[in-house]
């Protein structure tokens, strides 16, 4: 029995390195993801991005195949990142002229979503003591995580931290988003999808799509506002704390 195991050991090592390892372990994570939600009635708890993650972390650490290596031969899904969140722009454009007749009120809602993230970020940073660099890493999380990378990388954060910030908050809006509004007895499928989308990113853009096209239509309008204000944000957020200030 020892020495089965030892060759799939040996044999996933040879493996791990290469994009048929990542690739193939990535999808297979999500799509017994997918099957473990529908089994679960849709239910937001049992979020695919979240058990995906549980399932990849807990395939990398039985055969002890370190993040690193696996991320080089799963680059191509990474790459995907960026086409995926253009791809948010389909519901929009279908909903272009309902959201042209209400533009101020929709960017002014997302301008004043993404001042609090930062904000807030920051604040977070500073009350528990952290350092200029965490504050850099935290103050883009609100951001879609190809952007929210960027702004930290440019500016001096750590990107790998800002990733895991942005995924983390993505997968806590897809969660708690829609019973946070129904108790606030909240019903518009518009402020729904600004609130997925400007808080939870392309992870809380998911959540919103498949329920109601509107919802959609405003998420990745929200995703695609606040990465942009985000990216003005951080860098005068940061150099006006008096705590960061350089």
């Amino acid at each position: 029995m020892k020495e089965p195991m030892n060759d799939l050991h040996r044999l996933i090592s040879e493996l791990a390195p290469t994009p048929i390892f990542g690739i193939t372990l990535t999808l297979a994570a999500y799509v017994t993801s997918l099957r473990i939600q529908r089994a679960a009635r849709g239910s937001a708890l049992a979020n695919p991005v979240l058990l995906s993650i549980l399932i990849i972390g807990s395939v990398l650490h039985l055969f002890g195949i370190s993040y690193e290596i696996y991320f080089s031969g799963a680059a191509f899904i990474h790459f995907l990142l960026g086409p995926a969140t253009v791809a948010l722009a389909v519901p929009l454009a279908n909903n272009f002229l309902y959201l042209k007749r209400r533009l101020f009120g929709i960017v002014l809602a997302i301008f004043t979503g993404s001042i609090v993230s930062v904000v807030s970020g920051i604040a977070i940073v500073e009350m528990l003591g952290g350092s200029r660099i965490v504050a850099f890493s935290m103050a883009p999380k609100a951001a879609t995580t190809p952007i929210a990378m960027d702004v930290s990388r440019t500016f001096g954060g750590l990107p790998s931290l800002t990733a895991v910030l942005a995924i983390s908050g993505g997968i806590v809006v897809a969660i708690f988003v829609r019973p946070i509004l129904k108790w606030m007895k909240i019903k518009d499928w518009r402020a729904f999808g600004l609130a997925a989308g400007t808080a939870g990113s392309g992870i809380g853009a998911a959540r919103a799509i498949p329920l109601h096209e509107t919802a959609g239509a405003f998420a990745g309008l929200a995703i695609g506002l606040n990465g942009l204000i985000t990216t003005l944000l951080v860098p005068i957020a940061i150099h006006l704390w008096p705590k960061f200030t350089p």
